[in-house]
């Protein structure tokens, strides 16, 4: 069967609400729905963090032919209602990807939708590629929110096969972009990280240029000299650096300036996508690296073990869930409660020491520490019987025992 484009079913679209980067997809997308659509294009940029000149970035929208531009600053919303909450269950998809991109799309889609709503506009549409994950976020989230929404996803329908393609079509519209020949991999920046992938970083086999990095330093040129920092955690939330309270998103912004500084929170990775497709992404994460880093060391001193153990073994899944797009689904909503409920004791400060690449914990505290020294200690005590022991290897014993006899 063929699906046909939405712009030949339905009713006309009149309006479209663009998720606009100012990239390369998104810049080529202004003009080709304009053409496609013969409707009006809004143009939507979301502030995560990215750095971006926003002054620069409208007129650049408005001259590439938008009828508006909305901007908005999401910054601290982005930390505190979507990276905090991911944190606070420590997600990581396949073992190494801290999700920076995926945690960001909901969060776009929503205040997309809500502009949307506002400008009476008929349709929503977005940059991402038919071969990504970003298409199913984006929709997911967007349908979640208005069942009825009619979605343009241009990578979908044009005739533009590649990147390059993109850079020939913008060059005759005299559409400045970032993309060239010499640099043809793409970049997504936001408060949390920096995702590289496409282009030269297509071979696996392939190191990274040096050059493309722009949050951390090698690891070779990270100074000589270790540095110890102290983060502070709330019911699981980062909230201070070196005994000094930051709001969430400018905590993030300094650990992730002394992160990089030490060249730590580069990954390489090989990574399963949704749509089925393996994709080599290459991350810096240097923030995001130590705030897990000392979350992890001060759950070991608070959290009871049974829940910890529970917790983690639902933590692919979890991350499975924002990597695939269900940030709005009931099931992250109803694991989200039971990440939560584990984080209401982990409370507490962990130290760290960040040299050349490694942060490595060197100590955790709290006053609601599980961890009784009494207990733990190999000298003489009178708080422990050690002949208790015996009894307990026993009876966990039995049912080995039984199938020995068996097996002989």
């Amino acid at each position: 069967m063929v699906v046909e484009p939405v712009k030949k079913t339905g009713k006309k679209i009149k309006k479209v609400v663009l998720a606009y980067s100012g990239g390369l997809d998104t810049s080529v997308a202004i003009p080709w729905i304009r053409e496609t659509y013969g409707c009006e294009v809004i143009a939507f940029c979301a502030d995560l963090g990215q750095g971006e000149n926003y002054d620069a970035v409208r007129r650049k929208a408005l001259a590439t032919g938008a009828s508006r531009v909305y901007t908005e600053d999401l910054r601290e919303v982005f930390a505190k209602d979507y990276l905090f909450p991911m944190l606070r269950a420590n997600a990581v998809y396949e073992g190494g990807y801290l999700l920076g991109t995926s945690i960001a799309r909901p969060l776009i889609a929503k205040i997309q939708m809500e502009v949307a709503r506002r400008e009476k506009a008929d349709a929503v549409a977005h940059g991402a590629t038919g071969k990504g994950n970003d298409q199913v976020r984006f929709e997911l989230a967007y349908l979640s929110i208005d069942p009825e929404i009619r979605i343009i996803a241009p990578w979908r329908e044009w005739d533009l096969d590649s990147r390059q393609s993109l850079i020939d079509y913008a060059r005759k519209r005299k559409i400045p972009v970032t993309a060239t020949k010499a640099k043809p991999y793409s970049m997504d920046r936001n408060l949390f990280h920096i995702s590289y992938e496409g282009g030269v970083l297509e071979d696996p086999w392939s190191e990274p240029p040096e050059e493309m990095f722009l949050l951390t330093l090698s690891p070779q040129k990270a100074p000589d000299r270790p540095q110890e920092i102290q983060i502070a955690f709330e019911g699981g939330d980062p909230v201070g650096l070196d005994g000094r309270k930051l709001s969430p998103a400018a905590l993030i912004a300094r650990l992730n300036g002394l992160g990089g500084q030490h060249g730590i929170g580069r990954v390489d990775l090989v990574e399963n996508r949704y749509v089925g497709i393996k994709s080599r992404g290459v991350y810096e994460t240097p923030g995001g690296t130590l705030i897990q880093t000392a979350h992890r060391a001060v759950e070991s001193i608070t959290m009871d073990r049974e829940v910890m153990h529970l917790r983690d073994s639902l933590i692919p899944q979890y991350a499975e869930m924002i990597y695939n797009g269900y940030w709005f689904a009931p099931e992250r909503e109803v694991l989200q409660t039971a990440m939560d409920a584990a984080q209401k004791n982990v409370s507490g400060t962990a130290r760290l020491r960040l040299y050349k690449g490694n942060c490595t914990v060197i100590g955790r505290r709290s006053v609601g520490s599980l961890y009784n020294p009494a207990l733990s200690t190999f000298e003489a005590d009178d708080s422990y019987d050690q002949r208790l022991a015996e009894g307990f290897i026993r009876l966990n014993a039995l049912r080995l025992q039984q199938r020995a006899k068996k097996t002989k």
